[in-house]
């Protein structure tokens, strides 16, 4: 702990000392830098805003799919059915994630109102992310299994799984997967009231089949 304290303290030593031979004219043009990099970040979030990124929500048809991941470099969407109680506790920290990660589009769409899509991505269980990356799909995450394999999981838990996948900027260590401390921390959704499931058209990846 005192050696890591030592490290920080020389950095900023070492910036501070930096920042002292700077002239007025090198601050002024490291300060128009800063500036133009949070113009860039903003037009950049706007641009995500004005392409329905920043919130999770449903799409109505499969033409609509191919249009949405056209426009974006990273897409999650969610293929769901009404009647799987997993698809609710899916929805739930989906709708977080759509707000912190403005940089992926968060889509859902219903697995029954899309049989050719569903065919196409090799989809049988509900639910499963199809996890896109420029225009192609590049991963899925399927039912719970990479999620601890729990109806318990985290948010920070989805969160690490996308992050594994490059679809979002993840900032945690991909080498420690949250689920293996998710009873210290996290935030979870099992507080829903369960139905029992009979569809038959898709494999439904829970207990209550």
């Amino acid at each position: 702990m005192l050696q890591t304290t030592k490290i920080v303290e020389e950095h900023l030593d070492a910036e501070i000392q930096k920042l002292d031979q700077m002239d007025e004219d090198e601050l002024e043009r490291l300060k128009q830098r800063r500036l133009e990099a949070l113009k860039k970040a903003q037009q950049q979030k706007q641009e995500w805003l004005s392409k329905g990124h920043g919130e999770y929500r449903e799409i109505p048809s499969e033409r609509d799919f191919f249009q949405e991941v056209k426009e974006s470099k990273n897409v999650v969407c969610h293929f769901y059915r009404d009647t799987t109680f997993r698809c609710q506790i899916m929805d739930k920290h989906l709708t977080v994630l759509a707000k912190k990660h403005v940089e992926t589009k968060f889509l859902k769409l219903n697995a029954e109102k899309s049989p050719f899509l569903c065919e196409r991505l090799r989809i049988k269980v509900i639910p499963t992310l199809a996890l896109v990356k420029d225009g192609k799909t590049q991963d899925y995450v399927v039912g719970f299994t990479d999620l601890g394999n729990t109806d318990d999981f985290t948010t920070e838990t989805l969160e690490w799984r996308l992050g594994c996948a490059d679809v979002i900027n993840y900032s945690g260590n991909l080498m420690d997967p949250p689920f293996q401390s998710q009873k210290k921390y996290g935030t979870s959704f099992t507080k829903l009231e369960k139905k029992t499931i009979r569809g038959k058209k898709y494999d439904s990846d829970s207990d209550d089949d």
